[in-house]
């Protein structure tokens, strides 16, 4: 989304979870390999400078990976996220920074969320991979694909200007076939970019809307799941978060700048709208990934997601 498009075309993937806060959290900026805040690029900088409200969310999310990555034992390893919030020009608060509920419980799902969608889609089998708003996502980086994989990333110009900036300031090699496309998923026309760049709608495909639908209204998230649906080939899968009521959504310093972005999308009515629109779903809970891992989640507001969606295309 640039300046001059509405906010409701800036459609995040792998924001809606991660507070900005967390840039305050021990250890998220000695994630070896990682350039310092001081080395981030006049060029990137000023790309970042770019970012609608929405698509800077995707910097919160970074620094979640950053901090979780730099762990002694990571759930994952993202050898590139805090790359991206240095070079943007937003440093790590001091380590003594203090998360307030909220923003604790939502930096949980955020970490649990992405070992949950990296094992999701690696586990799906498909050849072909859709990264709806991808943002700051670099699983085209950083998972094991199978020879083969082709993988889309789909987000607006100037998320993608940034991103691929700062991958190839760090001489980032993809481990598949990646295709970022620079797209507005709000214009009816993303499906005939999509095609145009070789997405072949027969092949079953594994889609990811991840942290996505939460920033969209009713109508534009069952918009979006119908194209994708009409997309998607017979045994294709959906992964996506289960929907929260935002409006009971709790007043916390240092995130309202982000949830005041919430517009709910489809609400705790996701499954359900799924399943009377030829998929089949899953769900699994916040908590049941967590035990999993050994993980303990903060104490529940009543307004986090509390699981993710596996869609199966019937």
């Amino acid at each position: 989304m640039t300046n001059h498009e509405p906010v409701s075309a800036g459609l995040p993937a792998a924001t809606a979870g991660l507070p900005t806060a967390a840039a305050g959290l021990p250890g998220a900026a000695s994630a070896a390999g990682l350039p310092a805040a001081g080395a981030a690029s006049a060029s990137a900088s000023a790309a970042a400078e770019q970012l609608s409200p929405v698509s800077r969310t995707a910097l919160a999310v970074a620094r979640g990976r950053a901090y979780e990555s730099a762990q002694p034992e990571p759930l994952f390893t993202d050898p590139y996220a805090l790359a991206f919030v240095t070079a943007a020009g937003a440093p790590p608060r001091p380590a003594d920074t203090v998360l307030g509920p909220l923003a604790r419980r939502l930096l949980m799902h955020g970490i649990l969320r992405t070992r949950h969608y990296d094992d999701g889609l690696l586990a799906a089998g498909a050849r072909q991979v859709v990264v709806l708003a991808a943002g700051l996502d670099t699983r085209a980086y950083r998972l094991p694909w199978p020879d083969g994989t082709r993988l889309y990333e789909i987000d607006l110009p100037p998320v993608l200007a940034f991103k691929e900036q700062v991958l190839t300031a760090q001489d980032a090699r993809p481990r598949c076939e990646r295709t970022a496309l620079p797209a507005d998923l709000t214009d009816p026309r993303w499906p005939e970019q999509l095609r145009a760049a070789g997405f072949d709608p027969t092949q079953p495909t594994a889609w990811l809307a991840e942290g996505l639908l939460v920033y969209l209204d009713a109508d534009q998230a069952a918009q979006l799941l119908t194209t994708v649906g009409e997309l998607s080939a017979t045994g294709s899968r959906l992964l996506v978060e289960q929907g929260r009521d935002v409006s009971r959504t709790p007043v916390e310093e240092g995130l309202t700048e982000m949830t005041s972005l919430w517009r709910g999308g489809l609400g705790p009515g996701t499954a359900d709208w799924l399943d009377a629109h030829g998929w089949t779903t899953r769900f699994t809970s916040l908590d049941d990934i967590a035990a999993t891992h050994g993980r303990v989640l903060p104490p529940a507001t009543g307004t986090v997601v509390n699981g993710f969606l596996e869609a199966v295309r019937a």
